[in-house]
């Protein structure tokens, strides 16, 4: 059965292949919540994937590109991304994301 609670701490970071880190916090195959960690300067690197992903900031400021257009998104600002959309990320201070994935992301829990 899949966890449908999480508490603060209790899930474990894993390193992303662009230097950050995140935490799968739930997820069903139909939906994905995960939390992702950037030390100022911390890239998100240009991709795409077939998900639609809503974004939120939680903390920190981050310059945000999706499709060419880039934005400037403080705390409490979100985004989102549909599918396919060339997208990537720019910490312009230490901050977090939480990010959610439809359907999930299946390389996450690799």
């Amino acid at each position: 059965m899949t966890d449908i609670f999480s508490h603060a701490g209790e899930k474990a970071w894993a390193p992303t292949p662009d230097g950050n880190k995140r935490r799968v916090l739930v997820h069903t195959d139909e939906l994905m919540m995960v939390e992702f960690a950037f030390d100022k300067g911390g890239v998100g690197a240009l991709h795409s994937h077939p998900h639609v992903q809503a974004s939120y900031v939680a903390e920190g400021r981050f310059e945000v590109t999706i499709d060419g257009r880039s934005e400037i998104l403080g705390k409490g600002s979100s985004f989102i991304v549909p599918s396919n959309r060339v997208h990537g990320v720019k910490a312009l201070e230490a901050g977090r994301l939480v990010d959610s994935f439809a359907p999930y992301r299946a390389d996450f829990l690799g």
